[in-house]
């Protein structure tokens, strides 16, 4: 059974930096790709960085990109994204995901508050 357990979420003031860490129960290599997304009160689950787990190619979304990096780290298997210049609303339940051949997985989430 793949388990995909977040951490590194919390609350931080508008400007700040935060780094959430996705560990998988097995080899990431297992995955197509992993990535994030995240689900703001009200408002559907929206992806934010993928990363495909072999070749390292990256993919934002264009409200994040130039402030939040995503990394692999194929030792640990683990996936962390590196958010940087967090504004308000960037505030939300953030989720990992990995990109199975036939399903996708997803972990539990991690709260992110930013304040103004």
């Amino acid at each position: 059974q793949v388990q995909l357990v977040e951490s590194g979420g919390g609350l931080v003031q508008a400007g700040g930096s935060l780094r959430l860490s996705c560990a998988a129960s097995g080899s990431i290599f297992s995955f197509n790709a992993m990535g994030w997304y995240r689900q703001a009160p009200g408002k559907q689950r929206e992806l934010v960085a993928t990363i495909r787990t072999r070749a390292g190619n990256t993919n934002y979304a264009d409200s994040v990109k130039g402030r939040f990096t995503i990394s692999r780290d194929n030792a640990k298997n683990t996936v962390d994204l590196q958010m940087n210049s967090l504004k308000p609303e960037d505030t939300a339940v953030y989720y990992c995901n990995a990109q199975g051949n036939w399903r996708n997985y997803w972990g539990q989430g991690t709260q992110v508050t930013v304040s103004s």
